[in-house]
Parts: C-alpha cells; structure tokens; sequence
C-alpha cells in the first residue's frame, strides 16, 4: 500500500492536476451569477481537458515524428502528433469562443444594465410580463371595439320554416 503511494500517486500527478482544474472550473461555473465568472470557469475546464490530453499523448524519450534518425537511431521512439494537432485545433476553437462569450456579455449589459444572471432573468421576466399584459389588453380592446349582431336580427343562418320556399 505505501508502495501505491510512493510510486503511482506521484507518477499520476499530471492527472490529479486535471481532476482539480475541472472540479474548480465546474464549481465555478454552478457557483457564481455573474456571467464572465462562468465564462473563466468554462475556460479553466476546458484548459484540464488541454492538458488531460496533453499528458495522454506524451511519451518519454520519445523524438518528433519529422526526425527520420533519432538519438537510438532505428530504434527510435517517435511521439504521434495527433494529440497535439487536437489540442492546437481546441485551443483556436476556445479562444473564439471565449471572444463569442465575452461580445454576448456585453451586449446583455447594454440590453440588461447587468451582467449577474438573477438580474438578467428577472428583468426577462418582467419584460415577458409586461408584454403580456400588454397582448391582454389589446385582445380586451379589439372584442370591445368589435360590432355585435343586433337581437332579432338575421344570423346568416339558413332555417326550415322560411316562409319564401
């Protein structure tokens, strides 16, 4: 059991990062109201997983793949981009991304006056509301304004005992 410890929870270390940058960006995100608060806690989850697969794609020893002789010569160890030409994609993706966010936060300050999600919700739903009643109104005013069939009158209906037949 020591042996677990001494051992493997070091060797692992890169990937005790990543538990604890997620668990921090995902309390974030729950956590705060304000809006660029959860934006930075979606790039620090999205960071762990950089460096999730950052870790999952090194090898040690390892050369770049565009070396054709490495230190061992024919017994060279290569390391696969792939990984890194993921990451480099993500990394692009996120920063546009995070320019997208921002740029969708400031236009709910200027629409909102905030940028705390109670504030912003609750004025969402005061706006709905009042557009409600507003709808109501209108409905109200408009079957008011609408001419009724004087009583006794002719419907339009058609009746059997007409007497011109």
């Amino acid at each position: 059991m020591t042996a677990f410890f001494t051992e493997t929870v070091p060797g692992l270390f890169n990937y005790w990062v990543v538990i604890a940058l997620m668990m921090i960006g995902f309390y974030t995100v729950i956590a705060h109201d304000n809006l660029v608060k959860k934006l930075i806690g979606l790039n620090v989850f999205q960071t762990s997983v950089f460096i999730l697969y950052i870790s999952m794609g090194t090898i040690r020893g390892a050369t770049a793949p565009i070396l054709m002789h490495g230190p061992a010569g024919d017994q060279a160890v290569y390391a696969h981009p792939l990984p890194q030409v993921l990451i480099l994609t993500a990394i692009v993706v996120g920063v546009s991304t995070t320019a997208l966010g921002l740029a969708l936060i400031v236009r709910i300050h200027e629409a909102y006056g905030s940028i705390e999600e109670d504030d912003v919700l609750a004025a969402d739903f005061a706006t709905q509301d009042a557009e409600q009643a507003e709808e109501d109104e209108r409905s109200r005013a408009a079957k008011a304004a609408e001419p009724h069939a004087p009583s006794g009158g002719d419907d339009g209906a058609e009746h059997e005992d007409d007497p011109r037949r």
